[in-house]
């Protein structure tokens, strides 16, 4: 069936649409309240069908490579966004505009039904009345809770309230003892008043670290000094300098965005209790547009307003202040009362003080895309890009590697470039299949599926050959999701790696109109080294981990062979119990479906002793 008998199909429900071109590639999804009259507009019928006149130029881009289209109706307006957030998440279709906000932001907290309540650090929303949140903070959490337990003597652990004698935080002098009764809860009560109003300013908080750092420097203590320096930077870093002062106790949310020459970027003030609390900054990738000064801001503002919210929020603005106007306000406000049960207002501020945050809100974004600019004029992404003929320049990369001993602690890792080791983002994954094909399949299918929740790079690289390349592809192309793919693999001379012989001979694979490449680049060429210096950083974290489960594993059999259990009658066991969790709680019975009755009560008592 071709697109305009297609076309004629349309329903006139809700629900969502997505643009194939001739090769089935994904272009574009969006949402409509009425699919056939959405999908319909975006086409003129004579005297040929073609993309209609009045479109923007990624429109028009796009709908000129349209060959093929699908739908899902949904019972409302109101699903149609859901699940065409969703999609867009999973699937990265090349023209939609793609952000990065789907994390959850830290927040400080306090529990104020506590004797003696400390300042803590969380990603979850507890619902309780007590609870008193503060942020949310994009950088410098941590570094804010370090400080104040440096600089106030609140109880420094959880624990330390349990014990039965003043512990070594008291003899130090960063704890009160509360635990045996050394400070009241009133003269406590004061502590903590003290330690949130570093949280309410950070002006004085670093002020108070300069002073600390300075006592350390004197003392000739130099290593905690710079631990403090290091603190102080990244608070200040953190933070968007404004006193502007709203004379209200009102939370905000703000949101502003603007398209440099290369990418866009968003810039998001959270105003608490009328100051600024903190501030987050991402940029938006545009390799969609030549000219960036048509990005579409309306779907912009959208897509950052539906990623950010469709996350437990613990502190819920009254008001969500937007630097343009956006169509789909009305959409986007029924998407936050149906989430939240609470009427969030969209506005655009013209004038007083929410004006003015506007203002310095896109000042911001001028002075992020100009650094953006001048850093990132000639770069190493562009070459690459180049190189390999890939779909967008690889601002963010994730890079893969398994590893096992016969068969033994077998784990796969991925981890994170975005303009550096993003560790953060790094990941472990204990595995099933026995060897290198199975075992990659089986890290790739979860990254696949983890999509949605933490959307895909721009670009995979891969430890290992044109096989693993092909089942990268394989995987991707049946998932329908948009994603390069570079395979880095050892050169073999008489069935070794050269690199065993002493030299760095590398092969990078990818994959371009279907055809497989093969590549060799000369050991100095910055392209390769990069490859070479991801797939290193991989193998590194992969084999740490390896190590780690190699040794608890190694623990368990040795248990198990002093007891006369030997190397035969453990396989048998794994085989059957998968685990040695499992072993160590399987009845009698169970053990002697695989062992005669001797060693199964043997195994069995040996481990009743030891739980």
């Amino acid at each position: 069936m071709n697109l305009e008998e297609k076309l004629k199909q349309l329903p006139n429900d809700a629900g969502v649409y997505q643009y194939f071109n001739k090769e089935g590639k994904l272009l574009y999804i969006g949402k409509a309240k009425n699919l056939k009259n959405r999908v319909k507009s975006y086409f003129r019928f004579t005297p040929n069908l073609g993309p209609a006149d009045k479109l923007g130029p990624r429109i028009f881009k796009m709908i000129s490579e349209v060959e093929f289209l699908e739908w899902i109706i949904a019972p409302s307006e109101h699903d149609a966004l859901i699940l065409e957030n969703s999609l867009i998440k999973q699937l990265k279709p090349k023209y939609n505009i793609l952000l990065r906000d789907d994390k959850t932001y830290p927040y400080l907290y306090i529990d104020n039904s506590e004797l003696f309540p400390r300042i803590e650090i969380t990603r979850r929303v507890y619902k309780d009345k007590n609870i008193k949140y503060f942020g949310p903070y994009s950088t410098g959490a941590r570094d804010i809770l370090d400080s104040i337990y440096e600089i106030v003597p609140l109880v420094q652990k959880k624990s330390c309230l349990k014990g039965k004698e003043a512990c070594l935080f008291h003899q130090i002098k960063k704890c009160h003892a509360p635990c045996v009764g050394k400070i009241t809860q009133a003269d406590y009560a004061l502590l903590v008043k003290d330690a949130l109003s570093y949280v309410y300013n950070k002006k004085k908080l670093v002020a108070k670290l300069q002073i600390v750092m300075e006592k350390y420097s004197e003392d000739f203590r130099f290593e905690e000094a710079m631990k403090i320096r290091d603190r102080i930077k990244t608070i200040e870093k953190s933070e968007i300098k404004t006193s502007m002062d709203l004379a209200t106790t009102e939370n905000l949310d703000l949101f502003a965005i603007k398209a440099g020459i290369k990418r866009a970027v968003i810039v998001r003030l959270f105003i608490r209790d009328g100051k600024l609390a903190s501030s987050s900054y991402d940029f938006i990738k545009l390799n969609f547009l030549e000219d960036n000064s048509a990005l579409d801001l309306s779907e912009a503002y959208s897509r950052a307003i539906i990623n950010y919210y469709d996350n437990e929020i613990p502190i819920l603005p009254k008001e969500i202040l937007l630097a343009q106007e956006i169509e789909d306000k009305d959409y986007i406000e029924e998407f936050l009362y149906k989430k939240f049960s609470k009427k969030i207002l969209l506005t655009t501020p013209k004038k007083d003080k929410k004006l003015k945050l506007i203002e310095i809100a896109l000042n911001n974004c001028s002075e992020l895309l100009r650094l953006d600019e001048n850093t990132n004029s000639s770069t190493i992404y562009k070459e690459i890009q180049k190189l390999f003929s890939l779909s967008c320049e690889p601002f963010r990369i994730e890079a893969y590697d398994n590893s096992h001993m016969m068969g033994q602690a077998t784990v796969g890792a991925m981890i994170v470039w975005n303009n550096g080791l993003e560790k953060k983002d790094y990941r472990h994954y204990n595995l099933e299949a026995k060897d290198e094909y199975a075992q990659m399949k089986e890290v790739l299918l979860r990254r696949i599926d983890s999509f949605e929740k933490n959307q895909a790079p721009d670009l995979w690289v891969i430890d290992g050959g044109s096989t693993l390349l092909k089942l990268a592809h394989l995987l991707i192309d049946s998932h329908g999701v948009n994603l390069d793919v570079i395979a880095i693999s050892k050169e073999k001379i008489d069935a070794k790696s050269h690199r065993a012989k002493g030299s760095a001979h590398d092969i990078l694979h990818y994959r371009i109109n279907g055809e497989y490449i093969e590549l060799k680049l000369k050991p100095s060429d910055q392209r390769l080294q990069f490859m070479q210096r991801l797939r290193d950083e991989a193998h590194r974290f992969v084999i740490s981990f390896h190590k780690k489960q190699k040794r608890a594993e190694d623990k368990q059999v040795s248990l198990l062979q002093i007891k006369g259990i030997g190397q035969a009658k453990l396989k048998k066991l794994l085989l059957y119990f998968g685990t040695f969790e499992e072993i160590k709680t399987a009845s009698v019975d169970k053990l002697e479906a695989i062992l005669n009755k001797k060693d199964s009560i043997l195994i069995h008592n040996y481990f009743k002793d030891k739980i």
